[in-house]
Parts: C-alpha cells; structure tokens; sequence
C-alpha cells in the first residue's frame, strides 16, 4: 500500500479529514452540498466580475469550466435580477473536446463544451448584454493568450480537479516532473490519458468509455497561473484523494494542480464529502 509514493505523498493521502480541514484553514470555502457550492460559484463569478470593474478593470477577463455544472443559469437568472450587464466579461472557457483528425467535436455532441455555454449561458441573454466566449481552437491553440493580453490578463481562473490532478485538460506527461516546465505550458491540443476517459465516462456517459474522445484543446497552466487568482473548486466524492495531493503533496508536474501552492491568491471550495479519507469501504 503506497509503495510507490514518496513519503510526502503517502503522508498527504492519509491526513485524516480533521487535520485535512485544519489544515486547509480560511483557505477553504466548505459546503454542505453540490447545490450550495454551485449557487456559491455562481455568485464568485458575479462578485468577482463587479469587483474587478469596481477596481478599474474596462474588460474583466476569467478562465471558466464547464465542469461542474450548474452555475451558468444561475449567472444568468441573477445578474437578470440584479441589472448586472455581462457586456463587459471575457470568458475563456477551459477546453474542449476534439475529434481524432483534430477537429473541435460537433455542437449536436452532447459532450461538447461549446454547445453547453450557448445553452445554459449565451441563449438565455440579449446579445448586448451577453459575455465574450472565447473557446480554445485546436488549429490557432496561441489566439487564447493572443486575446488575454488584449484585454490586459486574466481576473480569475476558476477548475475543477480531475482525477489525474489536472486543471482544465492539463493532464500530466509521462517522464516529466519538472514542475516550473509544466507551469509554463500554454494553450495546446493534448491527448487524454486513460484514467481521464475512465472516470469522464462515469460522469458524463454511464460508463460508455468509447463515447469519451481521446482527444482535447485545453487552456495551459501558464494562462491559468497567471490569472490574479485562483479558485478551485471540488464537488466529487473521487477527489478525496486530489485534495490532499492538491494541497499537502509535492509540488510536481506529475500532479499538475499541485501547482496550485505556487499561487500568491488561490483557495478551495468544496463540498464537506471531499474531505473523507480516501480509504476503501466494502459494503
């Protein structure tokens, strides 16, 4: 058992949850349940929008997944409410899935990204109030960092974590653990690995993994560590384990949100599930 770990690794993974939470400290925005953190992501992405715009910000610019859901109609109905225009917001969507030549996948795809932003978010506004949607293109990969320095750089990153450790489809190379390499990788087309698909299909396919594309653009850890903050954001009970690597285990490309502890202004916010030990439980 954890043989193959250094020590650090093997002491991060059995932090009980007490001392796990201990540890996090104020780091850590703690909810009860999915719905409560997804209604408070919600609310990040509108206060720290009209926050950056309080600061001076002409165009405020945020790196955003699609995973987890949720929190686009909530956007949406809420700055309805509070006549707050979106006209103003650039959002880089972290990445996209691509067919095997390359090609982004079809918006009929129920997997894809885009089609998800134009339901849940774009369709549900006037076009002069709508955000920028920008979406990583797989034949001009350097038009996201093109664009964030148009705007004057990034407010925000929000993630998820996958269960590999990556930050959008950053997933880890084999043979590479040098971690300010991978924290300088930009805007790429990546292939994904194995356990990636594997899980995914869990999530998004019941379980079919040949419906998970091999294949995907994604948004670079250079972009997303340069946003003014980060904010990561945890709601499956799988992560146990990645929290504890994210947080207290090496720095290490091969556990690229690890990188994470290399940002002057990231925090965590999770439901209470993920801070179980990450042990086996046979019923």
């Amino acid at each position: 058992m954890y043989h193959d770990l250094d020590a650090q690794t093997r002491s991060a993974l059995q932090m009980p949850s007490e001392a796990l939470r201990a540890g996090l400290g104020a780091r850590a925005e703690i909810f009860a349940d999915n719905e409560a953190m997804i209604s408070a992501l919600a609310d990040h992405i509108l206060g720290d929008y009209r926050a950056a715009l309080k600061a001076g910000r002409d165009r405020v610019g945020m790196i955003v997944p699609v995973g987890p859901v949720g929190q686009y109609p909530l956007v949406v109905r809420r700055a309805q409410e509070q006549g707050i225009s979106l006209d103003r917001l650039t959002l880089f969507v972290m990445d996209e899935y691509l067919t095997d030549d390359g090609a982004w996948i079809s918006e009929d795809d129920p997997l894809s990204f885009r089609a998800h932003m134009r339901r849940n978010l774009l369709d549900h506004l006037p076009e002069e109030l709508r955000p920028e949607v920008v979406v990583p293109n797989p034949g001009d990969p350097a038009a996201v960092g093109r664009r964030i320095a148009e705007i004057g750089g990034l407010d925000v990153s929000y993630a998820g974590v996958g269960i590999t450790g990556h930050l959008a489809f950053n997933e880890p190379m084999p043979g590479c653990e040098n971690a300010a390499y991978f924290a300088d990788l930009p805007t790429r087309v990546v292939p994904l690995l194995p356990e990636t698909r594997l899980i995914n299909s869990v999530t998004a396919a019941r379980g079919n993994v040949a419906r998970i594309p091999r294949m995907a653009v994604t948004v670079g850890m250079r972009e997303i560590l340069q946003a003014k903050r980060l904010r990561i954001f945890m709601n499956r009970h799988w992560q146990c384990a990645a929290i504890r690597r994210l947080a207290f285990g090496p720095v290490t490309a091969g556990f690229p949100a690890s990188l994470a502890q290399t940002h002057d202004n990231w925090s965590l916010h999770l439901v209470e599930e993920v801070l179980e030990a990450p042990e086996p439980v046979l019923a």
